[in-house]
This record gives structure tokens, sequence and C-alpha cells, in this order.
């Protein structure tokens, strides 16, 4: 148990309702006496049987009681690829108002954009641009501003977010082929050479680095090599990856990268961004297909006066910024990295040992979300499964494939071992609720 002092405010509140889910608190006791206007107190009630345990902390105590009830209640930890569960100092700083215009948020802009151009080692090579909106707004602008009406793409799909990137493409008129692999395979980077020989005005690849509908981790280093090889320029859909996956144009070669605020790098969700060669950005004038998705208007815009060309996210904006110092401190990619990496080997080996099935194996399995097929077992119903999980304080993902039925368990955003195992025992206790045993 943990007893609380009235003497606290909202950010303190935050905290150790986080310190008392993390480490599993049985009970919380609100509250203590106080040391504020004690002697006030004590006169004004005087009377009053009980002294400062009683009546004169009643309100006090009260207003407590229920922030904390809220905040303990409403928080459940996502276990999907976005939104997830973000820090405390994350979401603090959202409760302040921001103006557009005024220094610090023009500088906070600027730590945003420099912080993630290094986290590429691109510094002097890329721009990063951010665009308002989802990944999915990022990954459109990246497409229709970045190439024309005399490119050729080969898209890569293996997923959901391949068959978006070729739908994008239809959209704006883009030229493209496609080169297909089931959900849960990996492209063949042989034919992908034999496809590139037989169109040789071929300009682009997309590829998709983590592709979320299986969680399967794409080859993108052996694709790299071969743009590189071939002269073509290759587009990364890193949603699912970047902040935690390796990206380092030192070892891979891309002219563009599109990511979102939230995912692994843990901020909240209204924020993509495109980070592209500067070289490639300079020609790009004239190319966008929309006015708010033009990534040349809007690299020009900042350049010119740092201001975003339409009303900026500004909250979001400010928990991206605390977000990145957060990834800093943890030891940037690989330290994001490592962290996740042990949250899907328990949640791994621990469905495993419950007699659930992966869907992939272990080699192309990235650490951001696993998918399971769904058990064989009557009386196993995805919804009363879900419903079970999220009564118990976790919230999981159904599954998106075409090939099996499955769901789907992350392992990503401010989650640590403890929440695995925590969000694991769940899984166990619905398994016995609903008379399931797979062993």
């Amino acid at each position: 148990m943990l007893k609380i002092s009235p003497d606290i405010n909202d950010s303190v509140i935050d905290e150790i309702s986080e310190i008392a889910i993390n480490n599993s608190i049985s009970a919380l006791i609100l509250t203590n006496t106080t040391n504020k206007n004690r002697n006030n107190l004590i006169e004004l009630q005087k009377n009053e049987i009980g002294g400062l345990s009683g009546k004169p902390l009643e309100d006090i105590s009260n207003n407590i009681i229920k922030k904390f009830y809220k905040k303990l209640k409403m928080d459940k930890k996502l276990l999907t690829p976005g939104p997830l569960t973000t820090s405390s100092k994350t979401k603090e700083v959202m409760l302040h108002d921001w103006g557009s215009r005024d220094i610090v948020f023009i500088e906070l802009n600027k730590n945003i954009r420099q912080s993630l151009v290094e986290l590429i080692n691109g510094q002097n090579i890329f721009e990063c641009v951010p665009m308002q909106g989802s990944g999915t707004f990022a990954i459109e602008a990246m497409i229709g501003s970045l190439t024309n009406s005399k490119s050729k793409i080969l898209i890569l799909i293996n997923g959901a977010y391949g068959h978006r990137m070729k739908k994008i493409c239809s959209y704006i008129s883009r030229n493209n082929i496609f080169y297909e692999v089931a959900e849960h395979e990996i492209h063949d980077c042989n034919k992908i050479q034999k496809i590139i020989d037989e169109n040789k005005d071929l300009t682009h690849i997309f590829a998709v680095y983590c592709e979320t509908t299986s969680g399967i981790l794409n080859p993108i280093q052996a694709i790299s090599d071969l743009a590189k090889k071939k002269g073509i320029s290759l587009f990364i859909d890193a949603m699912s990856a970047f902040g935690a996956l390796p990206l380092d144009i030192n070892k891979t070669y891309f002219d563009a990268v599109a990511a979102s605020s939230n995912k692994c790098l843990e901020g909240v969700p209204g924020v993509g961004f495109i980070l592209v060669r500067k070289s490639v950005l300079k020609v790009s004038k004239n190319n966008s297909h929309s006015l708010s998705l033009d990534l040349y208007d809007q690299w020009k815009a900042m350049e010119a006066n740092a201001q975003w060309r339409f009303t900026p996210p500004t909250h979001v904006l400010a928990a991206f910024n605390q977000a990145l110092k957060e990834h800093s401190k943890e030891g940037g990619t690989k330290g994001r990295f490592k962290r996740y990496k042990e949250n899907c080997k328990i949640i791994c080996e621990r469905m495993s040992s419950m007699g659930f099935k992966q869907l992939l194996p272990d080699k192309i399995q990235a650490p951001i979300i696993i998918t399971f097929l769904q058990p064989d077992h009557p009386n196993f119903e995805f919804e009363k499964f879900y419903n079970s999980l999220s009564d118990k304080g976790f919230l999981i993902y159904p599954g998106k494939l075409t090939v099996a039925n499955t769901f789907r368990i992350g392992c990503i955003g401010h989650l640590n071992k403890k929440d695995m195992h925590q969000a694991i025992d769940a899984v166990k206790k619905t398994l016995k609720e609903l008379d399931i045993k797979l062993n």
C-alpha cells in the first residue's frame, strides 16, 4: 500500500499513479495529513471532531481522491502499434497552451527537426519536413511531392501499408508497378533485381520497413544495397520502425523516409514527418498534387521564418519534443531497440508456453508487434478475449491478415518488462475465465 499526502499537484499525481501501476501497488491510502495552513484549519474547525484527520481535510482529500480515481481508472496499457502508452511527462507538457509565433515554440520546432535528422546521422545532407496529420498524410506528402508524372515506381507489398502506397499512387496518377508476396513472407531481392532489369525506366522503389499488418521485418538493408547499385531512388515507410530499428545514412542508402510522432518515438499522434535528401527536395518544386501536402512549400516556409504554413498542432509538437528528449535519455535508437526486444522476448516466450502460436518465425519478427494465430478452441472468441483483457487494463489489436485468423500484441510504447509480464498474466487469467486450455 502507498499512503499519499494531500499536498501534491496534478503532475505529481500523474507520476505517483504511473509508479503505482508499474509497481503493482495494491492500494492507495488517500490521504495523509496536510502541512499547509495547519493553524488556520485547526482554528476554523476547532469545534469539529477529528481534527486534521477528519472534517478539516474532507474537501481537500475528496478532491485528491477524484483525481487519482480518474487517472488510475482511465489509462489502460496499450499493447498496440499506435497510438500507444506515453510517459507522464509527455502528457504533462500538453497541459500548457503554446503560441505558434512565440520564440519558445519556434525553438521547440527547430529542436524537433534537428533531432530527427541527427537520428539518421543526416546532418547537412537531409532535411526534416514535418506535416500535420497521421502517418498516411506524411506518406502521401512524400510520394506526391518527391515524384512526378515522369517517375516510374516499384512498390514492394506484403501487407496493408504497401497496398496503401499503391492506392496513393493511383489517386495521384503516379506510374507504378508492384511486387507482392504473402503477408507472412519477405521480398526476394533476386526477384526485385529481375524486375529492375526488365524495367529500365524505373526511377523509384517504395518499401515498408516493418509491416504492422503482421509485424514482419522486411530486408531493408538488402533492398537499399540493390537500389544503390542500380541507381534507383529508395523511399521508406518507417512508421513502425523509426526510432527503434536501425536507420543510418552511413550504412543504408535512401532518399526519403517517412515516420510519425507516435509509435517508437512515443509521442502522441498528430504529426508525421519526412526526412529527405536535400538534393531531392530542392528539385521537387511544383510536383505536389496538393496544397496542404506540398513538402517543398512546407520546407521553404519553415526555412524562411520558422513558421508552419497552416495552424500547427502545438500541443502534439510539445509532446513530441518531450518524447524526443526521453528517447535520447534512453540511449537513442539502440536503447529503445533494447527495451522493445526484451518486451518482445517476454511476450513470445510466455505466450508460447501457454500454447499460442506465432505467425512469423523469429528471424523475420520485428520487436514491434507480434501476430498470434487465434486458437482452434470452441471457447475462443476474439471479442470475449479482447474485452476480458480490456477489463484488466490492457488493449490489444485484432488481426489484419487475409491468410489466417489472428490477433496482435504490441511491445512498444512507454512499457517495460514488468508491464509485459502483467499483460501476459492477464492473458493467463482470461484463458482460465473462458475455460480454454491450449497445452
